[in-house]
């Protein structure tokens, strides 16, 4: 169950359950038999309150103000831990607890759904890693401090990776996040080079000059992927190690995808057959 935000009638902000996106409608798997059984349910509660934060962020019904209001609560809950307003704030609290991992990967989320409340566009490339160091980095600094703790050192690889899964995201989604959020990822300037306009990413097909901004990026996902290959010999926890390798084949997959298939014409993506058996042979080779 997630939990989004709504407005009650005195006006403060409350937070009530609804059912969303789940961890099965990802693309990349969340908490998969790789990883070992007593870290399953710690990951189910950092996706949970992932999963919370975002559906905040992308409430229609409230006003940036309102957003950041609940954001900055639940950062506050998080750090202290309370029981209300929200339990998947409190059930991450008592995780992160447990198991010894810091609170500054799920408060760096929460920094990048605030920026999303606040801040619509993207500048550039450079704007844009900027923000998948908050939105996306975390993510994987989490699992590998929840499986390999203070042996590892150096997040460069993971970095990398998360990156490039996030900007995969942000291709696959370019249409609807502009129409549904208007949100644009694409870096502006890359759009203004070319002459792309915001309302060329509504249209029923790319143009040819969007196409190559959006190939523009897939290059720079490419070049992320090719930086996050030593990520599986980083890594000490072999389940972590096989499970990246896994991600980093299906990214390489679907990245090849989205240069065949218009993103602004269909929704593109792995079938789940053909996302399994990427995962497993990168898994297998990691």
């Amino acid at each position: 169950m997630i939990f989004c935000a709504t407005k009650s009638p005195n006006s403060t902000i409350k937070v009530q359950t609804m059912s969303a996106k789940g961890a099965g409608d990802e693309n990349f798997p969340v908490a998969s038999r790789l990883l070992s059984a007593k870290s399953r349910p710690h990951v189910m509660a950092f996706y949970a309150f992932a999963r919370a934060a975002d559906d905040v962020s992308d409430d229609p019904s409230l006003g940036a103000e309102d957003k950041l209001d609940v954001l900055m609560g639940m950062s506050k809950q998080l750090a202290s831990g309370a029981e209300d307003p929200s339990p998947n704030v409190y059930k991450l609290h008592q995780s992160l607890k447990a198991t010894d991992v810091t609170h500054a990967h799920a408060q760096d989320l929460l920094k990048a759904f605030m920026r999303d409340a606040e801040k619509s566009r993207t500048d550039d490339w450079a704007d844009l890693m900027s923000y998948c160091e908050l939105s996306a980095a975390p993510v994987g600094r989490y699992l590998i401090d929840l499986e390999d703790g203070k042996a590892f050192h150096g997040f460069k690889a993971n970095d990398a990776l998360c990156a490039a899964l996030q900007i995969l995201n942000h291709i696959q989604d370019v249409k609807d996040d502009y129409l549904s959020l208007d949100r644009i990822y694409v870096p502006a300037d890359w759009m203004a080079a070319l002459g792309v306009q915001e309302k060329d990413l509504a249209g029923d097909r790319s143009t040819p000059n969007l196409r190559k901004v959006l190939d523009q990026m897939l290059d720079g996902v490419d070049a992320l992927l090719i930086e996050a290959a030593p990520l599986t010999k980083d890594i000490q926890s072999r389940s972590l190690a096989r499970e990246a390798g896994g991600i980093i084949n299906i990214a390489k997959a679907l990245s090849k995808q989205l240069r065949v298939k218009d993103p602004v014409a269909v929704r593109v993506e792995l079938t789940k057959v053909q996302a399994a058996l990427h995962f497993l042979w990168g898994a297998l080779r990691a």
